[in-house]
């Protein structure tokens, strides 16, 4: 066992219990949520791994106990002053915690809905690419693509005079620019340098007058050098007015002119500039700063877009959702929905004129009635007949077209309902003023190696490594000694990014589109970077997302985190994550009340021994996920998207066959997300659902006639507010409120069923208005949630409270979990199938009156899927998941995987993106997007049935599927004889055999676990890391029986089919 696995390595004798304690850390008596006076001690400066049932209690002791202690000690170590700025954490129930480092917690949430936060900005990468192009960077014309030269004050003074004779201008240095202050200094001092007058923020003002400004706001003041008027015998005086101007405002002057205006209403200027000025096109650069190249500052932002990259306008796509409708069926869709006979009368107007007909498919159409209809005829016009009911008339005018209506009415219209209709309309494309880089024309100019700094931040990060690695051979001898650092820093941290998984991200990647587990794995590559140690780092799940290739670099990662001395305490339910620990807690045994205690604990080999660990039976193959009988696809039967080719798509047809279990594969960045939810998902909830978000560009949809509906089960919240609950989404807390009020106590006092909501007045409580709490603002301290002493966090007013069930108030409802709420209504069939849906999922453990807002994200989505599973089955419906196994165990896994396979057996199609073999394993169908991530994915490597993947050489999830289904019993003919599984080897094609492999000493280890045997933790915990990746997956275990999948949750057989290899 490695030296830093525990108990610690032995020493001198006097010292070991004193050493021990130093290096252990210690929990007593912990209380919080669901935890039974968990006594815990777990070694320091290891990593160590959280597992167990959702639900068991493994968040309540990682995070709300030990983290929550460890940084409420930090926080209170520090001054009032600071605590002010930093959230206090609620102290923890827990008796006692020795040990304890201050604590950094990296959660699955998303790192920043912020449009301005990227992953360069997040990692700080951008921030260092900034300082580089402003101090090596070369700006080049526009007009030439030439190298850009300064000007000299004869050059300026030629181009002054160039202008027409009489030309009015002030002649102003421009001092203080964008820059916050007061200045009185520096306006006494140009005073006494004798200048008088000074333009601040646009008004021009005498010195002596000039108002006091506001040091917290951002100024521009140019100071008046001259005042002239252009004549041809100006050049000495123009001369010494520009060299004085240079001095005064470090190389930079502006000729301002008196009585024109540009575009936007300001006064217009002329640039001049000692450094950089193209003589060809007057393109100037006033200076190269590092605030420059920053699109979150005035001074580099892309004036069009503000810095964002992208604008807002109406999109023809949404305008006309479906081409295949004519006119007359309303392919218009602003126009759809009235019932006026205006715009009828408007398209029969137009169709005579430009003589097309109404009822063909918009998209047959010719170009110019299309083009006609959305952007208008121009300037020629057209004789429309109007009769409204009360007059008839004819007009002859312009049409405007539907598409610059919108756009018009929204720029001119008051209304928020009208505002909110046109939205509808409007889709988000590239700004066009900067093609989306986000900096203005000036920043972009500028170029390191060939290169602008957008063009470098549209690179993924593996290709940005690799340009960052070449780049100083690019450069000259001066540019490499000032670049020497900052490319220090900027490739530790790609690497560190490379490190966990995330090559194929690009740097200009919003922050808000990354999954939980992408912007857990960026923050964790900034924690390695900043080099602490000492630090005790919890982490939520880090391999959520992640493809089993990257595993190993993601493991690898977290012990390099350990080896610089902080101790890792990971909650994990992958696989390789806790062979790979040094130290394991199995927190169970069941969830919810049944849980939060700890089950087992010790080494991986210790935990596989254990026959209490759930955890350990499914890692030894004692418990497995079964394999139903694979279902055929039908060729008739199949939806096909041809032409798909966003983001990193490569032009990709996808056929999904309908009425199967289909598991879309591939490694991280392949392209899984946009072609199933970018592209397939927002084209088909168009098409059926009517819903107006576009999707990624593609050329052809078929096969929706045997569909009715999509549904998207995705993880985001249930409800935005704690008044939301599974209670109120689910439908169940509708019957419930009807149950009470049906009551004869109810009846008697004339209450209905809207008396026992707690969100209108009635029935609530009005001293908290059915929060149950009252929140109380704290200088110094967070917010303190103090429980209603009038309704004593009950919600309900006294009166409500009186009805009562089995001597149960509404209240004591909302506060039973699922199973205790199913079992107390189980004479109530609306209520009690609603309630055992939620079982069905795994959710036990959750209460029905839960606030939305503390369920996680995989929570909140299995609470979809019930929801799901309580309507009446069409067998016509698209369900579409994206990894709906975050934060399950392999138990709950194999529960939601009945329920999913239940979907299927209605005839209905689900679909999900998954890269958890055990789910894979099960699928009928798969779609392995890849090869790799980024620009060398977008590629539909192979389709097929789970055996045809894993045989594929070129899929990196056939790989490792391979050594899954090798190692899974097989199908027998005769049930009775005792079965006989091959070495794990035997089912690789000849290419993988090496790499599949399971190394033999970890075979040894557990097959000594699985005989019961003493195991030999050495063998286990000193392997190497890439073999982290076969750990623990036993084709060896003889006549073991599989426990998977009870007959019931399906109602066909689920036999299994013989290997592939067989």
């Amino acid at each position: 066992m490695s030296d830093r696995a525990f108990p610690t390595r032995a020493t001198a004798a006097p010292d070991i219990a004193v050493r021990r304690d130093a290096r252990t850390l210690t929990v007593r008596g912990a209380r919080e949520h669901n935890l039974k006076n968990v006594d815990l001690a777990i070694p320091r400066d290891s990593l160590v791994v959280f597992t167990g049932l959702s639900g068991s209690g493994k968040s309540s002791l990682a995070f709300d106990t030990i983290y929550a202690e460890g940084q409420r000690r930090y926080v209170e170590s520090l001054s009032a002053y600071a605590r002010q700025f930093l959230e206090m954490m609620q102290k923890p129930d827990v008796d006692q915690i020795d040990g304890l480092s201050p604590a950094i917690s990296i959660e699955q949430k998303t790192t920043s809905k912020n449009p301005r936060s990227t992953v360069g900005t997040v990692t700080e990468i951008y921030d260092y690419m900034r300082l580089l192009w402003a101090r090596t960077g070369v700006p080049y014309s526009p007009a030439t693509g030439l190298p850009i030269e300064s000007q000299t004050v004869s050059q300026m003074v030629d181009r002054t005079l160039a202008l027409p004779e009489g030309t009015r201008l002030y002649l102003l240095a421009p001092v203080v620019r964008g820059r916050k202050g007061e200045y009185r200094k520096e306006l006494a001092e140009w005073m006494k340098k004798g200048f008088q007058r000074v333009k601040i923020d646009g008004a021009f003002h005498e010195i002596a007058e000039a108002p006091a400004l506001d040091k917290k706001i951002k100024h521009d003041i140019d100071v008046v050098v001259d005042r002239i008027v252009v004549r041809a015998d100006l050049a000495a005086r123009l001369a010494d007015s520009f060299e004085t101007a240079l001095a005064l405002a470090d190389g930079i002057a502006v000729a301002e002119y008196a009585d024109e205006k540009d575009e936007t209403g300001a006064a217009r200027r002329i640039l001049f500039s000692e450094k950089f000025a193209c003589p060809v096109s007057g393109f100037t650069i006033s200076e190269i700063e590092p605030r420059l190249f920053s699109f979150n500052n005035p001074f580099g932002a892309c004036p069009a877009c503000d810095g964002l990259g992208v604008e807002q306008t109406i999109d023809p796509d949404l305008v006309v959702p479906d081409r295949m409708r004519s006119l007359k069926q309303g392919a218009i869709a602003p126009w759809a929905k009235s019932t006026s006979p205006y715009y009828g009368q408007t398209l029969d107007a137009l169709a005579k004129h430009y003589d097309f007909k109404l009822n063909v498919p918009f998209a047959d159409l010719p170009e110019q009635a299309k083009d006609v209809l959305l952007f208008g005829s121009g300037s020629e016009k057209i004789t429309f007949a109007y009769d409204d009911g009360m007059r008839a008339y004819e007009t002859s005018k312009t049409f405007e077209g539907v598409v610059r209506n919108l756009d018009r009415r929204w720029k001119e219209t008051d209304s928020d309902w009208a505002r909110e209709e046109i939205s509808k309309y409007f889709s988000t494309v590239p700004c066009k003023a900067c093609s989306g880089y986000r900096l203005k024309p000036e920043a972009l100019a500028v170029k390191v190696a060939g290169k602008h700094i957008g063009e470098v931040g549209e690179l993924s990060v593996r290709s940005a490594s690799a340009w960052f690695e070449a780049l100083p051979g690019e450069l000259t001898d001066k540019q490499n000694e000032i670049a020497g650092r900052i490319l220090k820093e900027i490739r530790e941290r790609l690497i560190f990014l490379l490190d966990v998984g995330l090559e194929y991200l690009t740097l200009t990647r919003a922050s808000g589109t990354l999954s939980g587990g992408e912007s857990q794995r960026i923050r964790l590559a900034s924690q390695i970077g900043s080099g602490l140690t000492g630090v005790l780092y919890v982490l939520d799940e880090p391999s959520i997302g992640l493809h089993q290739r990257d595993n190993a670099r993601l493991l690898d990662t977290l012990k390099h985190l350990r080896d610089l001395g902080n101790t890792v305490i990971v909650v994990e339910h992958d696989e390789d994550a806790i062979l790979a620990a040094d130290y394991v807690v199995d927190v169970g045994p069941g969830a919810g009340i049944h849980g939060g205690r700890i089950v087992s604990q010790g080494t991986p080999a210790q935990i596989l021994a254990d026959p209490n660990s759930l955890t350990g039976q499914y890692l030894t193959g004692q418990l497995s996920v079964g394999v139903p009988a694979r279902r055929k696809p039908n060729p008739k039967r199949m939806l096909k998207l041809s032409g798909a080719r966003g983001n990193n798509l490569k032009d990709v047809t996808a056929e999904i066959p309908l009425g199967l279990f289909t598991c879309i594969t591939g490694v991280s960045g392949g392209g899984k997300s946009t072609l199933l939810i970018d592209t397939l998902y927002k084209a088909v909830a168009r098409r059926l659902n009517g819903a107006s978000e576009a999707p990624a560009p593609f050329d052809r949809l078929e096969g929706l006639e045997h569909l009715d509906k999509v549904i998207d089960i995705d993880q985001s919240p249930i409800g935005r507010t704690p008044r939301s609950n599974p209670a109120t989404y689910t439908g169940a807390f509708t019957p419930i409120r009807e149950w009470f009020s049906g009551l004869p106590e109810a009846k008697a006092r004339g209450y209905g069923a809207g008396r026992f909501s707690f969100n209108v007045k009635g029935g609530r409580c009005e001293a908290c208005q059915g929060d149950g709490v009252i929140k109380i603002e704290m200088h110094f301290l967070p917010d303190v949630y103090v429980t209603c002493d009038v309704c004593k966090g009950k919600r309900y007013n006294r009166e409500t409270l009186d009805v009562s069930f089995k001597n149960k108030s509404i209240a004591d409802v909302l506060d039973m979990t699922v199973e205790e709420g199913a079992q107390f209504f189980k004479a109530v069939p609306s209520v009690r199938e609603k309630l055992e849906t939620l079982h069905r999922v795994g959710l036990d453990y959750i209460k029905v009156g839960q606030q939305a807002t503390t369920l996680s994200g995989g929570e909140a989505q299995r609470v979809k899927l019930s929801k799901e599973l309580s309507k009446r089955a069409t067998g016509r419906t698209l369900y579409i998941l994206d990894e709906p196994t975050t934060g399950l165990h392999f138990h709950d896994v194999k529960k939601l995987l009945e329920v999913l396979h239940e979907l299927v057996e209605q005839g209905n199609t689900v679909v999900v993106i998954e890269h958890n073999l055990e789910v894979i394993k099960t699928a009928d169908w798969i779609l392995d997007l890849g090869p790799e991530g980024g620009d060398g994915g977008g590629e539909i490597v192979v389709a097929g049935t789970p055996e045809q993947v894993a045989q594929h050489p070129r899929s990196h999830t056939g790989h490792f599927l391979a050594e899954v289904l090798a190692r899974r019993p097989m199908a027998k003919a005769a049930p009775t004889a005792p079965v006989e599984t091959a070495p794990t080897t035997k089912a690789l094609s000849p290419a993988k055999a090496s790499t599949g492999k399971m190394s033999t000493a970890k075979v040894e280890a557990r097959k000594a676990v699985t005989r019961n045997a003493p195991a030999n933790p050495e063998a286990l915990d000193r392997e190497p890391a890439a073999d982290a990746q076969t750990a623990g997956k036993v084709g060896e275990t003889v006549g073991v029986e599989d426990k998977a999948t009870p007959a019931k949750a399906a109602p066909r057989p689920r036999g299994r089919r013989r290997q592939a290899a067989e």
